[in-house]
């Protein structure tokens, strides 16, 4: 019995062999075996190595948009900032000229029209007539007074875009602005107003009084001032259209007597009278800053060659 209960119980370990060896050879079995490991690696979570270069290259368009949205945030902060500051400097300043606001409209504003004739005479039309002259004439004159410090923000907010000598040719383009600015507005009040003003006091019948409304004459003199003052940016615009290579001296001087028949029946036009020597004395000038502006235009190709060779 015991025999027999042997042969039993004996083929049951080389069953588990055979079992094992089938179990340990089974990889013979299948030709692809690397396959299987890769969709298990799948299968699990993991990212498969061919894939994962393709992936990370998919994850650079994402960052690069995320970088341009930051600095787009950053241009528009920038701009903000830039802003506020300007506004504020215009704010103090204006609050500064209201202290002397009677001195700027009584002697400032109306003075070039009390020296030119006495017969032209101001009146206000509309109950809130002079506040809106003193609110014109104190935020016109905080303007011209800040001028430089809001072209001194908008410089500073293009500067970090530019090289070194273009920054360094930059300073001195701001005190260009301001100084040609300057020029212009002072060109406009002592010369420009009292030729014209005179003119129009001498023109016409005498029996037709010459009540001018005030709101009429300030806008009259604002604009002649902000002309003037744009007028003798010539030079400044000649340097820049120079600077991009969009004008030179040569086309310049062959468009010369061209300009000057331009700039003169510009002048006539502008001055009323129809005196000969008022419209030079208009002219002149133009002509002169056309002249000026040839000469920057030369010195800015002189450079651009330069460097090209």
């Amino acid at each position: 019995m015991s025999e027999e209960k042997e042969s039993t119980h004996a083929p049951a370990p080389q069953e588990k062999e055979e079992e094992s060896r089938t179990e340990e050879h089974s990889g013979f079995m299948n030709p692809y075996p690397h396959a299987l490991e890769g969709v298990g690696a799948t299968d699990k979570g993991e990212p498969e190595n061919e894939e994962a270069p393709e992936r990370a290259e998919d994850a650079v368009p994402h960052d690069s948009g995320a970088e341009g949205e930051l600095n787009v945030i950053g241009h528009l902060e920038e701009i903000r900032a830039r802003l506020i500051k300007s506004g504020l400097a215009l704010l103090i300043i204006t609050a500064l000229c209201s202290i002397k606001a009677d001195f700027l409209v009584n002697d400032v504003l109306i003075g070039p029209l009390t020296r030119s004739s006495k017969t032209l005479v101001l009146q206000n039309l509309i109950p809130y007539g002079q506040i809106s002259l003193y609110l014109q004439v104190v935020f016109f004159s905080g303007f011209i007074i800040s001028f430089p410090f809001i072209a001194w923000q908008i410089w500073q907010f293009v500067a970090p875009g530019l090289h070194e000598n273009e920054r360094k040719a930059g300073r001195f383009s701001i005190l260009f602005i301001s100084l040609s600015f300057f020029t212009g507005i002072g060109f406009g009040y002592f010369v420009f107003l009292p030729v014209t003003l005179q003119f129009f006091a001498g023109f016409g019948t005498p029996l037709i009084k010459n009540n001018i409304s005030v709101q009429d004459y300030v806008s009259f003199v604002i604009g002649a001032l902000l002309t003037a003052g744009l007028v003798f940016e010539l030079p400044f615009i000649s340097y820049v259209l120079s600077k991009i290579g969009l004008l030179t001296p040569a086309f310049m001087r062959f468009y010369r007597k061209h300009a000057i028949v331009v700039l003169l029946v510009v002048a006539a036009v502008v001055t009323p009278s129809t005196d000969v020597v008022t419209q030079l004395v208009i002219g002149l000038p133009m002509i002169l800053l056309y002249e000026v502006s040839i000469l920057i235009s030369a010195q800015v190709n002189r450079k651009r060659n330069e460097l090209l060779l």
